[in-house]
């Protein structure tokens, strides 16, 4: 790959993922300060990402009709700084889900189609997907570190400012970006066809799942922290420690998919997902422990996510891979996001914090076992 390609496509995710090491972590910190309760917190987070339902296809299946797919993240990209500029005036309830869901639309429409555009260029190489997509990794970690010294205390409020410098230097990112000459690339297969196998079906339940269970953990683990003493910059080393472990892994991807079937690595994810809940939930006053649950992102999300884009990749040819990319973020970080992030609101207030990540121990467990049965023959 040209190296000045390999910049352009790094960048994206660099700074994608940066804006939410900001938002993930520290967004219902913000909301927090600004006097939510914990369930309006997790219901302002799900208005967040509930446009990623429906958004991702809509944006997907114009992409692949158009084929203008650096021109829909282009556009995507620039409407998530505009409406995302509307959260430095507005404050209560119904604003702040209003002008967070609409960017929302335009936020998640990005990333999909960014995934189907690499995946394009890499071509025959794209067990080299996580040599790219660690950049993602290393700027979320940046932010996580930095963040907690620039907002300690009444300057969380400065939140939004840092998050719209951060979109804006996304759409720049696109500006050089031209689309892979992809030629006749139509489907072989309608996408309702693809949508009728058992693995198919299967591969969206189970992520759906998989990011339900983590609800607790992106919508209230720094709270969580804080609440049983940690600080504020401790928790984000906490955060990066994570994902810190997921760049090990991605920079190893290529090899563990290049010696391992991409469904059962995929398994093997989501059942040290089930242990990783497991810890958080019942060993929260283990510095010890928490720091070995950290270090289990590299499975529960980096090994989860790097085999779920192979496989979508697989069994969405030609012009339905966008809408193949967009259908697994819709199902997951969509509709798994919001309820997760909806639910762990809710347990929280009703059966404490610890037990709203048992919850999630026992969902990514079902996950498991509907994987186990589902993508025998991925």
């Amino acid at each position: 790959m040209p190296s000045v390609l390999y910049l352009r496509l790094s960048g994206f995710y660099l700074f994608y993922f940066a804006s939410l090491g900001a938002l993930v972590p520290f967004w219902s910190l913000y909301l927090d300060t600004l006097g939510f309760s914990k369930v309006e917190i997790g219901q302002l987070i799900a208005f967040l990402m509930a446009p990623k339902i429906f958004a991702p296809y809509l944006w997907g299946w114009f992409a692949d009709h158009s084929q203008q797919r650096i021109s829909v993240i282009r556009f995507a990209s620039l409407g998530a700084a505009i409406t995302f500029a509307g959260t430095l005036w507005v404050t209560g309830y119904l604003p702040l889900a209003l002008v967070t869901g609409l960017f929302g639309f335009f936020w998640h429409a990005a990333l999909p189609q960014f995934e189907a555009v690499t995946m394009d260029h890499l071509g025959d190489e794209v067990h080299h997907y996580s040599r790219i997509r660690v950049w993602g990794s290393i700027g979320f970690i940046a932010v996580v570190m930095a963040l907690p010294w620039m907002l300690e205390g009444r300057d969380i409020l400065y939140l939004p400012h840092l998050v719209l410098v951060l979109l804006v230097l996304i759409f720049v990112t696109t500006l050089g970006m031209k689309d892979f000459p992809r030629g006749d690339l139509e489907g072989p297969v309608p996408v309702t066809t693809v949508l009728r196998r058992v693995d198919v079906l299967a591969l969206l339940i189970v992520s759906f799942l998989q990011l339900v269970s983590h609800g607790p953990y992106y919508t209230f683990f720094t709270i969580y922290l804080q609440d049983h003493g940690y600080s504020l910059g401790l928790a984000g080393q906490l955060w990066a420690l994570g994902v810190g472990a997921e760049v090990v892994l991605f920079l190893f991807m290529h090899r563990l998919l290049g010696r391992f079937n991409a469904s059962r690595l995929l398994q093997a994810s989501i059942l040290i997902t089930v242990f990783r809940w497991a810890l958080i939930a019942f060993f929260p006053d283990h510095l010890v422990i928490l720091l070995l649950a950290q270090l289990m992102h590299a499975g529960s999300y980096g090994l989860f996510h790097a085999s779920a884009i192979h496989m979508v990749y697989g069994m969405f040819p030609g012009r339905l891979q966008g809408r193949g990319q967009a259908l697994y973020a819709s199902f997951s970080f969509g509709l798994g996001g919001a309820i997760g992030a909806f639910y762990s609101g809710y347990a929280w207030e009703s059966w404490g914090a610890s037990w709203s990540f048992g919850v999630a121990a026992m969902i990514s467990l079902l996950a498991f076992v509907i994987a186990l049965a589902g993508l025998r023959r991925a």
